[in-house]
């Protein structure tokens, strides 16, 4: 099949698309923001706990597989990022390197990474805004805070985030980024304060067994649980840093911007990141922090430290709408790329004239975000995401391998280093992550593919502006 194979070519990817371009408005402060908006949220704040309830305190380890399989990839998009600087992501160094139908199933992952992150971090934001209305004296009711698969009807809070983050992202890209900066600020001061409050009252003996369900998947009450099944579910708390690679035509000096905003996050998140569990861990019994909707306020209040707790909470409630926007930015983006190549409708690649975004998509993109985050509960969209997000990783190693043999000569803004060491990590990593995800997640994604498979034959194959050529 010659449409399979059909690649772009990576100098034409370096120009840019005079009709159909996005505004240069990023600088890398921006970016950094940015990936840290995307890094830090619901996987530190919520799913922190639900990681300590499947590998007791060897979530830690976890936190430090998952960390080192990222920045491996980390490294690889930042090289690839540089050297074809246009929206898309794995999607766009995909259709460069691999060809078009390999491109397509890693753009229709991203399609489901980007959805059902903003779909994941939603109702996790929605589990602090129940705790801080309950403060309040507001509380909603149960039936309003969970979907049908949680015993309710609709996860309100969840669906009106959604959409009021898709209304902010289609006034313009840099009036988000500057939003986004602001809380970003204060996410790291809320997570800052969780540190010092919690570590004075670290014990270690509540690091005693460390790996109490062992280190590979163990069925245990029809749960895989361990270090690696604990790995496969959090790693969804540190990738974000892809997201920035989708603002490549928005950057200033992408040679410049995209390596610091991509390296430079990854490197701040896993330091806070490694630093809160500890905290956490250490201060109550993983199994109460594992049982909690919000551990992170949980710890303080069992710390007698009320008022430390809400301050938490309602610094959650302000920062974890960032990584919705970046993700549904991201999200957005990929749409809008594959719609200017023709293997999704023309009509989302639109930009509006005088925001210079793809408002259209984005507003579709936050509909569907708001569906999903107010039907399904937090684990299972989590496990999701994380499937399409480790093939989209796999495609990025393998294209930096394969471009490091095919076009060694050509100028690279940013050389990875070892990348015939750091390019095997981050696919073999991925790929065992994958493997360790819950047999019905990876179903799921597989049956995600197969319809992604079955929309490409039957309309992109034949939409593809390269099939006229």
């Amino acid at each position: 099949m010659t449409f399979w194979n059909r690649r772009k070519s990576l100098d034409a990817l370096a120009g840019q698309h005079p009709h159909h371009g996005l505004h240069r408005t990023l600088g890398w402060p921006h970016l950094v923001a940015m990936g840290v908006g995307a890094i830090v949220g619901t996987g530190i704040y919520t799913l922190t706990g639900i990681g300590a309830g499947l590998a007791g305190p060897g979530v830690i380890l976890s936190f430090a597989i998952a960390g080192l399989v990222c920045a491996c990839a980390a490294l690889a998009y930042a090289e690839l990022a540089t050297l074809i600087p246009a929206a898309g992501s794995a999607y766009t160094y995909s259709y460069a390197v691999l060809g078009e139908g390999l491109a397509w199933i890693v753009g229709w992952s991203l399609i489901l990474e980007y959805t059902v992150v903003c779909s994941a971090v939603a109702v996790g934001w929605s589990g602090y805004m129940a705790g801080f209305l309950d403060w309040l004296g507001l509380p909603l009711s149960p039936a309003l805070l969970a979907g049908p698969h949680g015993g309710g009807i609709i996860n309100l809070p969840a669906v009106l985030i959604s959409l009021a983050v898709a209304g902010l992202l289609m006034l313009g890209t840099r009036e988000s980024a500057t939003v986004n900066f602001a809380l970003v600020l204060v996410k790291l001061a809320a997570l800052a304060l969780f540190i010092v409050l919690a570590l004075p009252a670290f014990d270690p003996d509540r690091f005693q067994p460390f790996m109490p369900y062992g280190f590979a998947s163990v069925d245990a009450e029809g749960v895989k649980r361990g270090v690696m099944p604990a790995a496969a579910l959090i790693f969804f708390a540190f990738y974000g840093f892809d997201a920035i690679s989708t603002a490549a035509e928005e950057a200033r000096d992408p040679g410049r911007d995209l390596k610091i905003g991509i390296i430079g996050s990854m490197l701040i998140c896993t330091l806070l990141y490694m630093l809160v569990a500890a905290a956490g861990l250490g201060a109550v019994p993983f199994a109460e922090m594992a049982a909690s909707s919000e551990p992170l306020a949980f710890v303080l209040k069992s710390l007698d430290h009320p008022l430390a707790a809400n301050l938490i909470a309602w610094a959650a409630i302000l920062a974890l709408p960032t990584v919705i926007l970046v993700f549904m930015y991201g999200q957005s983006r990929i749409f809008f790329v594959m719609g200017r190549d023709g293997l999704l409708p023309s009509a989302l690649a639109r930009i509006n004239s005088r925001t210079g975004t793809p408002t259209l998509v984005t507003g579709v993109t936050g509909v569907v975000v708001a569906v999903i985050a107010g039907l399904l509960p937090l684990k299972e969209i989590a496990e999701l995401a994380n499937a399409g997000t480790l093939v989209a990783f796999v495609a990025v190693g393998t294209c930096l391998l394969v471009l490091r043999r095919r076009e060694p000569a050509r100028p690279r803004l940013f050389r990875a280093p070892a990348a015939w060491l750091i390019g095997p990590l981050a696919i073999a990593g991925c790929l065992y992550l994958f493997v360790s995800l819950p047999t019905a997640t990876i179903v799921r994604f597989l049956i995600w593919n197969v319809v992604g498979l079955a929309v490409y034959l039957a309309y992109s194959a034949r939409a593809s502006h390269l099939n006229a050529r």
